[in-house]
């Protein structure tokens, strides 16, 4: 079972943002467990690791979604949150 940190590190490679060096030891655990793979001087989500990014979102959206008052429910742009939590 992976824990927050972990997500987020995936969350950052899936998006290519650059991670702090202090990360290198977790995205080590991450490629063993078959999450992160390296391409040349990149990291890259694996399929596993991919879908633990897409249910990171997939949660983050019902949490969100809860957050709204039921009256905006379904009178809003749909938007689809990052796993950074950022709306886009």
């Amino acid at each position: 079972m992976l824990n927050d940190e972990q997500i987020a590190i995936l969350c950052d490679i899936g998006q290519s943002i650059a991670f702090d060096d202090d990360k290198h030891g977790e995205v080590e655990k991450l490629i063993v467990q078959g999450y992160v793979m390296k391409d040349g001087d990149l990291y890259v989500l694996t399929a596993k690791g991919e879908k633990v990014v897409e249910v990171a979102a997939q949660r983050r959206m019902v949490l969100e979604q809860a957050r709204q008052p039921s009256w905006l429910v379904g009178h809003e742009k749909p938007t689809v949150p990052n796993c950074s939590g950022h709306l886009s």
